[in-house]
Parts: C-alpha cells; structure tokens; sequence
C-alpha cells in the first residue's frame, strides 16, 4: 500500500479479494477484543457513574438530615430557652409573692408588737381595762437545751371556743347544756367584738399600718427595681416541690435555696390547703418562710409516712421547721445545698452533710451520748430526748412526737415513798403486758390470728398517736385548736377525755385498747394540767366536772406533779431499769421474734419499711394507705439490734474521784479558806469562772473602790485526771490571790479610775465579767455608757453608749461556744438594752469594724422608776428585770413584754433577781421578802427573812437557792419550796456578793470586810437527806 502511486490503485487494491483475505484473517481478533474491551469499559463506566449518583445521593440525603437535626436542635433550644425564661419569671413571680407575704406577715407582727408596747398594762397608753386583752396564752415554739417547749406566749387567736361547746353539747349533752352553750357562745363573741374594737388604733382597718396588695403591685410598676429588694442575695441554687409539716398541716409549696437563704412559699391554689381551717393556719409557722444559712444550727434526715423523704432544720431562734420531698435524691441535693452543720454540737458528732444523710442507727452508734448517760453526765430525761429525736420523733408531725415511758404506778396514796420497788412500773414490759389478765388476752389474739389480708399483732393501737398528744395537750393552745380540728370542731366526750391522772393509769392497765405510753410535758410541763382559758369540757357520768386534770393526792399543785415525776424518772429504780424500755421501743425488742417474745407487735403499717408508697400508682388506692399510716400512728426508727447497755450504778461511780455522785466527808469543815485582800474596800462582785479548759480559771473579784483581782483557781482533791490536775497542787488551797494585787506591784493595772455618777451606790449589779474571764464590763459613769476593760492590762477597750440616763445596772446569760453571749444593760431611764457580746471579737456588737456604735439587739420598755436588778436566760431567751419599784417584767430576748410577776402584798420593792434555766425566777424583795416564781408568771412560793439580801444564787440545776446578806450568815434553801437546807456558820462581816465554782462544790463569798471566804458546798447530800418522801 505504501508503494501505491495513486489513489486509484489504493482503492483497487483494497477492495481487492487477497485485502479482504488479509483484513478477515489479521483484523478480526482484535476487532472483537476492541468491542469486547468497549464493552467492558461501558460496564465499568456505567457501575461508576451509578456509585458516584449514589455517594452524591448518600451525601445530599446526609446534609440533609443535618440541616433537619439542626432545624429541630434550634427549635428546641428555642422551646428551652423560653421555658426556662418562663420558669424564671415564674420563680421571680414566686419569690416576689413570697417576700410580700412575709412583708405583710411581719408587719402585722409590727403593728401587733407596737400595740402590745403601747397598750399593756405597763405601756405609755395602758390602763388596767386592758389587761383583759391578755387573759389567752399559748405554749411558744422555742425550745430549751433539753427540747423542752415551756414558755407560753401571749395568744392573739385565743378563745374559750364557746362553738366547740355549742357542738360538743348538742352531741353529748342534754337540752339545758345546749341552752347554756349558746349563751356562752353569744358573751363569748361580744367580748370578742370589744376586744378587737379596742385593739384598733386611730383607722377601721390594716390600711392604717400595711400597704395594701394592689399598692404593691402599683410600686412594683413603677419602681422596675423593686423585685431586687424582695429578692434574696445569690441565684436560686436549688427549687424544688415540697411539703411543709407542721402540727396537722401538710401544705404543698416550693422550696427554693440560694447561697445564703431558704425560701418556702405554700401553694395557696391547692385544694387540700384550701381546705384547711384558717384557726389551724393561724397557729403555722413557715408557710412563706424565709430562713438564713447563718441561722440554721442542725439537719435531721426525717421519715414521713414511713417514708425516708423527709428532713428536719433546727434554727438559731430554737425552733425547728420540717420538709417533706418527692424523694431521696432530692433529700441529698437539698442537703448538699445547705450549710455543713451536720445534726449540730449536742451529740459529739462531727458537722458533715454525711451526718445530716446517716440513719438514725449510724447516729446512735457514732454519737458519744450513750456513755454520758452510762457514767451519769446526762440525766434520764436529756438521754430520752436524744433517742427520740435520732430516732425521727418531732414535734411537727402529732404521728411521730417524742414518746417516754409511764414510771410510777402509785397515784393513790397521801404520801409517795420513792425508795420502794412496789411504787415503780416493771419497765422491761411493755405498758399492754404489766396486767397479767390482759396480757393472756393479748398473747391469745397474736396466736389466734386467722386474717390472712394482715400479719399478727398483739396490739391494734399504738402506744403514741397524734390522737393520743393532742388528748394529753387539749387544755393549752395551739392543741386545743388542733384537737378541735381533727375532731370535728367539737370537745371529746368527757368521760374520754383526759381528766385525772390515777383514772389514765387506771384505763391504760384495764382497757385492751388504751396502750398509751407519756410525753415528755409530763415531766416538764404543769400547765398542761391547768384549764386555764375556762374551756368547758363537759361533766362525765359520774357527775364530776371536767376542768383541771386531777392530780394524785401526793402531788398538791401541778408543779409538785411535774417536780415529782421528774425525780422519779431520774431515781435509781428507774435508771436500773431504763435500758430495758429502750429495747423495748428504739432496741432489738421492737420487731422480730423477741418483739413477739416481749408482747411488744403492734400494727405492720406502724413500722418503718412496712410499705413503700411510691410503688402504689392508683392515687385513690395510695391516700388511703396514708391515711391508715396516719390513723395507727408509727412506731420509731429502730436504734439498735443488740441489747442496750445498763447504766452504771451510782456506787459504782460513788467511787470514782470525779464523779458529781459523790459525797463529801459530812465531817468536812464547811470554810476552806478566807483570802483577805490588803485593800480594805469591801468586794461587791465575785465571778468564779473556773473551768479546767480557761487559760486563766480564775476567780475575779471587784472592790466598792473598783479595784479588782483575778485569782488563780487551782484544781483541788477530788479532780484527779482533770486538765491542769498535778499532785504537787493536790493539797494547795483552791484560791491563788493575784499577785499583782498580793506583791502590791501592778496595781495600776487592776485599778479602774475613769469616773462613776456620784450617785451611783456600786454594788455587784454594776460589774460583769466574760465567762473567759478576760474582760470586766462596767457601769455607772456619768456619761450614761457602760465600759469594757481588759482583765490583763486594766485597759479600756470599748465604751458603749444607748440609754438616756446613767446605767444602773449590768447581766450577763451564759455563754456557749465561742464565749459568745447577751449582755443586758438597765438604766435611771426606765428601760434596758440587750447587747451582744462577740467571743470572738471579745467586743459588744458583731461587727469590729462599727464597734464604736454598736446597735443593741432589743429595747426592753414598761417599767416607771430607775431599772436596779435584772437577769437574762439564753437558754429560756428571757430577760427578767426590776426597778425601784414595781412589779418584775418579762421580756423575750426579742423585746416583747410578755407579763408583770406580781409579788404579794409589800413585795413592791425588787433588789435582787436570780433565774435558772429550770425555770425557776427568785425574785428578793426589800426588807427580807423572798417570791419563787415560774417563768409563765405563777407565784410558787415566798417567805420572809429576818436578814438583809445581798446576794443571791440558784445551784445549777435550779432546785437549790444560797442567800447571804449583812447577818454574814451564808443559808441553803430548796428553791421551790424555801425549805431551809442548811446553815453555815455566821462570819465576821457582812456578804456582798457570791458565786458558785462550775463543778458546784466550792462557794465564793465576797465580804464587806474586803476578804472572800470559800465555802464547801455539797447540795447532793441535802438532795439525798431531804427529798425521798412526798
């Protein structure tokens, strides 16, 4: 082809017979290979081009998911943000509310206080007409170290509830009771028109005194920052739904926590609240509650309806408040919330939040309480309160409240011997099985028992039930209004009701369904006995009135009642035995075989664990259990599974050096020792802080020339194993004279020269001294302050000024941790000032930094003349004064006058007042006249010396009172009776002042003569001699 010349011959020679020979047998191999390969390559091209669409398609449909999620993401934090937006409003609405609430509450409370100041018998605008204003009262919430609630307030809701007698007449009663009740019930509502009348100040209504709810709301709109004043420091850490339980109130609200503060606010919409008498509510505390972290002294994990949800917040203010949750996570995000307080610094245990989450078991196990009570440094009754309130017993669900046993079984006889067995119940038996008839009858039906729907039990009441505080409590306020409530706003039938001590002993031994064991008022409390607001409870079929509860012959008056059943519960019998009925209700004896052993089986659903509510889903199926949990009342959480320890004897601790139990050689001299101080000024004040853990226990004292010393106390015999204890200072005499004074080389810096108002008689009212014994309070001077100086350098540290006249007179409470204490001031002005000492900024006031202008903590107003005694009570927070003349005022630590004690005839002249937190207030009047009052104001008992007062003590435990005046004559009296104890021998010079050493053994007498004497003292022997027999 190549050589072809022409395209002729190419033509030819390709359509030529040996080219298509050629093309056939060359060509078609690899013709068919190239369409083979195409076809290949068309294949390969076409699974690429479906794998590429498909990856797109894969890639599209992925973006477009995204964009979906993303869309929906959006929406939905769209949706989140506006909720959360509207739950903020809705707390900031909540919070709000709430503040004005508790705005309006302590307004009212405000206006109340300024009338009460004003309008009292003792106000500027009072007049006798107005005591009748006064006549209710009521038991106040506070409770003391021991948890005893023993003060009663004035009662602004109170009443004869006359409509109750209305009711319990047409149910109970004949036609001419009925008549009757509705008289009183018509006077009763007169006198309350006129009281409410009267009560008014110049307006018609609260408009006069409170802003009204729409004015609020106005100021709200027009100051845009207003929430900011309602609304607490710190974001809301923490909300969540919760109950309030209170005394038969269960009010569902929110709770809300911030970094400083609790919030409660009671969902008033909700239908049960509704439903609750506003009479009730009057009594509730906390329903828009407001409470601070720096207030808040111990949590409790609680149970309730036997379920473990609940928690209980003891406050400063010695009351307590109680939540329940929706369940227990929410217990431990709340606690993990709160401060780390633990269940305070009562019972040796450590202050966690893990302590606030133990078991009530972990609690007793990990507390120190146990041994205190085995080697006698508590009393049966503080050992009681311990089990009850680890054990989840309150006095804010009537189902759960502390329970103590029935100890004597004498309510008979004329006279009450306390040293034979006979007059003390069995206390390892259970109150259902001392009756030997009635416990065959027991054991009979456990052993008989043919319902299959419910396991056996020997008893079908409880031994403690709402039912059964509220009868015990019916005649003081706030039970009687609860009583009311939970039966039907009527009395109980009177032969029910409880009216004689001897006929409840009598039912609970005879009748198969009273198996109630005591509360704790009953060693506490004689006004629970007392109808004192004329409440008429009917007349039984045996004719006898119902009013006062009958006491047993051996107990004359209500308080001999009390005193009596104390001591019994506190006797060796009792202590023997104690440990027993502590198996029996907190111990190994309360469920299981040894509980059926003990007759000691009671309903299942009184006991913990029984049933678990929240499994329950059928709301109508789940109020029912609950109100049978309710009704059969519960029993407590179990403390221990081995049996509990005995206490150790009273002998046996007899021996050890130590130990409070032991007696002195009754031989022993009665004067230790006589310091005379080379000044001859006479010692007006003596302050014997001698606690082994002071760096300086020392006994201070303070001249008439205002010279004063502080003593060194040494640890005597009887001390070994003591802090500070050595054998070199065993036989030492107890009191070291300060050798600033002794060496006369320091003088200068234990003289205090600033001047005194010359008409200041300096007496021991004009002087106290910190419990740490570093500081001297002084008053007197002419620019009407009071004045701190250091003890060490005889320096002044603080001036404190706040009355309008010269200070008259200075008291000093107790102090606790920290040396922390109230200092009260009176004055020629009439009025006294309480005041604040820090412990640890060793100044009047909280704040060091304003310690020039300390503000005080309560004006305390209603005397006439100059203010010349008073004492103050931390523990009862009650301040007790009396002027020149006049009747004695009590004042809350708040300020609030909560009545005059009117001494008897001629005792109008007050110069010395003692008060013990056992509740007893000696009160020495001029010319030798002495009155025992209660705090509630009862006259006790009085007498009539023949020595001139000036100086009086009460032991401790408030039973033993020392007096000692110008005869130098020192006398031991029983403080509720004025029983002459002992006398020692008279000294040379006249007694101005006295103190006692803390172990209660050594007294200190300051003399006019300028010396102090030492007394031995042991008020356990005259305990021992004098107190067996009733």
């Amino acid at each position: 082809m190549k050589s072809s010349t022409s395209v002729v011959e190419l033509v030819m020679l390709l359509c030529s017979q040996e080219w298509q020979n050629s093309i056939q047998k060359n060509a078609g191999l690899a013709f068919i290979e190239l369409i083979n390969e195409g076809r290949l390559l068309c294949h390969a091209m076409k699974d690429h081009i479906v794998r590429v669409a498909n990856e797109a398609e894969f890639i599209l449909n992925r973006q477009r998911a995204e964009d979906v999620h993303k869309h929906a993401e959006f929406e939905s934090q769209c949706a989140q943000y506006a909720a959360d937006r509207r739950e903020e409003e809705k707390m900031c609405d909540h919070l709000i509310s709430a503040a004005k609430h508790r705005d309006h509450v302590t307004a009212n409370q405000l206006k109340q206080k300024i009338l009460n100041i004003l309008t009292n018998k003792h106000g500027a605008w009072g007049a006798v007409s107005h005591s009748q204003l006064h006549d209710f009262w009521r038991l106040d919430y506070w409770e003391d170290d021991l948890r005893r609630r023993r003060r009663f307030v004035r009662n602004a809701f109170g009443s004869t509830h006359a409509e109750a007698l209305l009711k319990s007449a047409v149910e109970y009663g004949t036609e001419e009771d009925v008549v009757k009740s509705k008289k009183a019930f018509r006077s009763q509502a007169i006198v309350n028109q006129n009281s409410e009348t009267e009560l008014m100040l110049e307006g018609d209504d609260d408009a006069v005194s409170l802003l009204q709810e729409k004015e609020i709301d106005n100021l709200a709109v027009l100051v845009p920052f207003l929430p900011k004043l309602f609304i607490s420091r710190g974001p809301v850490v923490l909300s969540t739904p919760a109950q309030l339980i209170a005394p038969v109130v269960v009010a569902k609200g929110t709770l809300s926590i911030t970094t400083t503060e609790i919030y409660f606010e009671v969902d008033e919409d909700d239908a049960a609240f509704k439903k609750i008498d506003t009479k009730v509510l009057a009594y509730t505390e906390g329903l828009h509650g407001k409470w601070m972290f720096s207030e808040i002294r111990a949590v409790f994990s609680r149970r309730y309806l036997l379920q473990n949800t609940a928690l209980e917040v003891f406050m400063a203010n010695r009351t307590s408040v109680m939540f329940n949750f929706p369940d227990q996570a929410t217990v431990k995000k709340v606690v993990y919330s709160l401060p780390r307080v633990g269940v305070g610094t009562s019972y040796g245990l450590p202050q966690a939040r893990r302590i606030s989450l133990a078991t009530p078991r972990q609690l007793y196990k990990s507390s120190n309480m146990t041994q205190r009570w085995q080697r006698r440094e508590i009393s049966n009754f503080e050992y009681l309160m311990f089990l009850n309130t680890i054990a989840g017993r309150t006095y804010n669900d009537l189902n759960q409240y502390p329970v103590f046993p029935w100890v004597l079984t004498n309510y008979e006889s004329e006279e009450l011997d306390l040293t034979l067995p006979g007059n003390f119940r069995d206390l390892s038996k259970p109150i259902g099985a001392l009756n030997p008839k009635r416990a065959v009858f027991y054991a009979e039906r456990y052993e008989t028992w043919e319902d299959d729907q419910s396991p056996p039990y020997h008893y079908n009441t409880h031994y403690s039930t709402a039912t059964s505080a509220l009868s015990w409590l019916v005649r003081i306020e706030p039970f009687t209004t609860f009583f009311l409530n939970a039966n039907d706003g009527k009395f109980d039938h009177p032969d029910r009701t409880f009216s004689s001590i001897a006929r409840s002993w009598r039912t609970s031994q005879r009748d198969t369904s009273d198996v109630k064991e005591l509360i704790p008022e009953f060693y506490y409390l004689p006004e629970m006995f007392v109808n004192s607001n004329g409440y008429q409870l009917g007349v039984r079929e045996d004719e006898v009135v119902v009013n006062d509860v009958d006491l047993p012959p051996w107990a004359k008056k209500p308080e001999d009642f009390v005193r009596i059943n104390r001591m019994a519960l506190e006797s060796e019998f009792v202590s023997c035995q104690l440990h027993q009925w502590i198996d029996l209700i907190f111990g190994y004896k309360q469920r299981g075989p040894e509980a059926v052993r003990a007759l000691n089986v009671f309903h299942y659903l009184t006991y913990e664990g029984s049933v678990n509510l929240d499994s329950i889903t059928d709301p109508v199926l789940r109020e029912a259990m609950e109100a049978q949990i309710q009704n059969f009342g519960q029993t407590p959480s179990q403390l221990l599974i081995e049996p509990h320890p005995p206490r150790s004897s009273a002998m046996h601790l007899c021996f050890l050096p130590q130990s409070p139990l032991m007696f002195k050689d009754q031989m022993q001299q009665d004067v230790i020792m006589v310091l005379k101080f080379p000044s001859n000024s006479p010692v007006t004040h003596v302050a014997a802080n001698t606690l082994p853990h002071l760096t300086i226990p020392a006994v201070v004292t303070v001249t008439c020339s205002r010279l004063f010393a502080v003593n060194r106390w040494h640890n005597t015999v009887g001390l070994r194993g003591a802090p500070g204890y050595s054998l070199d200072q065993a036989h030492h005499l107890p009191i070291e004279m300060d050798p600033l004074i002794a060496n006369n080389s320091g003088v200068n810096k234990r003289q205090i020269t600033d001047l005194v108002d010359q008409s200041i008689q300096i007496n021991a009212h004009c002087f106290v001294v910190t419990a740490d014994n570093r500081y001297i309070l002084i008053c007197g001077f002419w620019d009407k302050s009071f004045r701190v100086y250091s003890t060490e350098t005889g320096k002044l540290t603080q001036i404190v000024f706040g009355h309008w006249d010269v200070v008259t007179c200075l008291a000093r409470s107790e102090s606790y941790i920290g040396g922390d204490c109230y200092i009260v001031s009176g004055s020629r002005d009439a009025t006294l000032l309480l005041w604040y000492w820090s412990g640890r900024h060793h100044i009047i006031g909280d704040n060091p930094n304003s310690s020039d202008y300390p503000a005080p903590r309560a004006v305390l107003t209603g005397h006439d003349h100059e203010v010349v005694c008073v004492s103050v009570c931390a523990e009862l927070g009650l301040v007790i004064s009396g002027a020149k003349e006049g009747p004695c005022l009590v004042h809350t630590i708040t300020g609030d006058l909560l009545r005059a004690l009117e001494g008897p005839e001629n005792c109008s002249f007050p110069r010395l007042i003692s008060v013990s937190s056992e509740g007893h207030c000696i009160i020495y009047y001029e010319r030798g006249r002495f009155s025992n009052f209660s705090i509630n104001g009862k006259l006790l008992a009085q007498m009539e010396i023949n020595d001139s007062t000036r100086a009086i003590l009460l032991s401790s435990d408030g039973q033993n009172l020392v007096t000692g005046g110008d005869n130098g004559v020192v006398e031991v009296w029983q403080a509720c009776d004025f029983k002459q104890l002992y006398i020692y021998p008279g000294c040379d010079a006249g007694i101005r002042a006295m103190d006692l050493s803390h172990d209660q053994r050594t007294l200190i007498t300051g003399m006019a003569s300028g010396s102090i004497v030492a007394f031995n003292i042991d008020f356990n022997r005259w305990h021992y001699e004098h107190q067996n027999r009733y």
